[in-house]
């Protein structure tokens, strides 16, 4: 590898030399070497983010899979004895299977437990200790949303973490419902493997067995690592009250009196954020989520959180394959996520790292150069950047995760369009853990069925014939978040009620309300800003949009895995389709994207669409 010093021709009080492998290249500008270097750096940070996750798929996943198979691992001998003591306080009986109604019955019990747990904690949260703010409790419909948004995985926040929730209800509520709602997702998954590897059978696995084995060996385990790396790293994790600090320059508040201190909120945060992340979850302990100094402090947490959300998602396809027998079909259908992926990915940065026309007119320096990193910067933390900041946008949108590190409303509209449409794909692209990738073996079947359907064959996926039953739960599964969305957008800007709350004008108004929904019905969580959601009209459209998003995929999901499991196998003949050819991957995205692009076209170019048309427009001079 060459190394050679560069001299980028600044003066001397900003001279900026770097060692890097870079050949013989050679600008005739700093501008030039500044627009190379970024360059440079965006493939570079982005294929870093790709390797690494890859690296870690195939062990993670075989791991999961063995989880799941109740083969004997290693972690049997540490973990084993608390998961048989869990069987035994719980009155679980580990060996008694469950058919798909009564698993997708145990599902709805747990889910309304969690539900009634952390709502009944916002509201007694003032007389439970563990409240240094001595905070109240929340408002009942902001409580119920919220309550309704942590059961499904969703993590919709219409609050400020640090100004509304007490230490003992950002632990005991929203964390522990953080692993809950994970395993579950986890453990719909598992029963619809079961469904193409089992034979007549009538059942598909206990739920509570996969509930308790997702919990104690995989997310305990990796989100105990994870939150002591970034405790190392700055994020906070401690029972103090709010610190107060004195203020550099002191202020006057609104009655002129003047204001010397700050109260700098902190807590056990680390904690929380781990598993928010692993779990993708994705609810913030601050108001700023992930962009708080405090929630993510360094390049290298940074770093370890972006890996954290897509981890467990990724792994999962290689445990489908492993326990279906057929590792390449897991791989086909990772490879489908990472052929949407990564192109959406680069499209968002170059959309961020061209800038705005709108700062161009105000004579604002977007040039990427060696002291800055150009671009459209509104709404991003500078020590992340442009391309960790749109790393972060499109895998947080893809893998039903939520948090941010940056300012979704501040991008540009061809920037925003990508992450809402990445919600309105279903969030198949990585996904939630577990609802991802069974909203993507969702895909693969109605993929299947269009195939049959040009050839006069009855199709077939994994050894399963795929009848009317599996199509018309598969059409529901895709069909009801899709209509959630529009019919809540439309509701959102025609009445008053909706309205009220629009503090923007015009196309980019419409993109907050969509937004909105499509992150509510797809359960991802993340939002536009500038729409005010905490009201009464806001809590109760997108609470019950949440409630359709999870529990309107995860049923139809388990009717499938026991229509499959009760099938026989079918043997491959000359006329099947192989499904983990680089032709099946084509014909797989191709349905997600045809989906996609026709429901939600007409309302895409109502907000995002019109908006960039606008900007192009302004750019011109026209």
């Amino acid at each position: 590898m060459l190394m050679r010093r560069v001299d980028l021709g600044l003066d001397n009080d900003s001279c900026t030399c770097f060692d890097g492998a870079l050949g013989n290249l050679s600008w005739d500008s700093p501008n030039d070497a500044g627009e190379v270097l970024m360059n440079t750096n965006n493939i570079f940070q982005i294929v870093l983010f790709l390797g690494v996750l890859l690296v870690f798929v195939k062990p993670l996943g075989a791991y999961m899979a063995r989880v799941y198979s109740g083969s004997a691992f290693f972690a049997n001998r540490f973990l084993g004895p608390i998961e048989r003591l869990v069987y035994r306080i719980s009155g679980i009986d580990s060996q008694a299977e469950m058919t798909w109604k009564l698993y997708s019955m145990a599902v709805l019990c747990l889910s309304l437990v969690s539900f009634l747990a952390v709502y009944l904690i916002q509201q007694f949260q003032g007389f439970l200790p563990l409240n240094p703010d001595g905070f109240s409790a929340v408002p009942h419909d902001l409580a119920i949303n919220t309550a309704i948004s942590f059961m499904t995985n969703t993590n919709w926040q219409g609050y400020g973490g640090e100004s509304t929730m007490s230490y003992l209800t950002q632990m005991l509520a929203l964390t522990v419902q953080n692993f809950v709602s994970a395993a579950v997702g986890m453990a719909v998954l598992i029963s619809l493997v079961r469904g193409f590897t089992r034979r007549t059978a009538n059942t598909i696995g206990n739920f509570w067995v996969d509930f308790t084995r997702g919990t104690i060996y995989i997310l305990l385990p990796l989100s105990s690592v994870l939150a002591l790396a970034l405790a190392s790293q700055g994020v906070v994790q401690t029972f103090s009250p709010p610190q107060i600090v004195p203020l550099l320059e002191p202020l006057v508040d609104a009655d002129g009196k003047p204001v010397t201190t700050q109260a700098i909120s902190v807590g056990p945060a680390a904690s929380q954020i781990a598993i928010k992340q692993l779990g993708t979850n994705g609810g913030g302990f601050f108001n700023a989520n992930s962009a708080h100094p405090l929630e993510n402090p360094t390049p290298l947490s940074n770093f370890l959180q972006l890996l954290a959300i897509v981890l467990i998602p990724a792994a999962l396809c290689y445990t489908f394959g492993d326990m279906i027998g057929d590792r390449r079909q897991g791989w086909a259908l990772l490879a489908a996520m990472g052929v949407i992926f990564v192109p959406l990915l680069v499209c968002v940065t170059m959309a961020e790292q061209q800038g705005n026309p709108s700062f161009g007119e105000m004579e604002i320096d977007q040039t990427a150069s060696a002291i800055q990193s150009g671009g459209n910067m509104e709404g991003k933390e500078t020590r992340f950047g442009i391309v960790n900041s749109a790393m972060w946008a499109v895998t947080t949108t893809a893998a039903s995760n939520g948090s941010v590190n940056s300012m979704h409303d501040s991008y540009t509209p061809l920037g925003g369009l990508i992450p809402i449409w990445l919600m309105q794909l279903g969030e198949v692209i990585f996904g939630g853990v577990g609802s991802g990738l069974y909203g993507m073996v969702i895909f693969a079947l109605i993929a299947v069925f269009i195939a049959g359907l040009m050839v006069g064959r009855t199709p077939e996926y994994l050894g399963k014939k795929i009848g009317a039953f599996e199509v018309k739960m598969a059409a529901l599964a895709i069909l009801l978040p899709c209509a959630t969305v529009l019919v809540g957008t439309a509701f959102g800007v025609v009445t008053d009620a909706g309205k009220e709350t629009i503090f923007n004008p015009g196309p980019h108004g419409f993109s907050e309300v969509l937004y909105a929904f499509s992150s509510a019905a797809n359960n991802n969580g993340s939002a536009f800003a500038g729409l005010g959601a905490n009201t009464l009209f806001y809590n109760g459209m997108l609470g019950l949009a949440m409630l359709i998003g999870r529990f309107g995929v995860l049923i139809p999901v388990l009717a499938i895995a026991g229509s499959l499991a009760a099938k026989k196998t079918v043997p491959v003949g000359p006329g099947t389709l192989p499904t983990h050819t680089p032709l099946f991957i084509v014909m797989l995205v191709a349905v997600v994207l045809v989906v996609g692009a026709l429901s939600f076209f007409p309302a895409l170019a109502l907000g995002p669409i019109v908006e960039q048309l606008h900007q192009a427009k302004q750019g011109s001079g026209s």
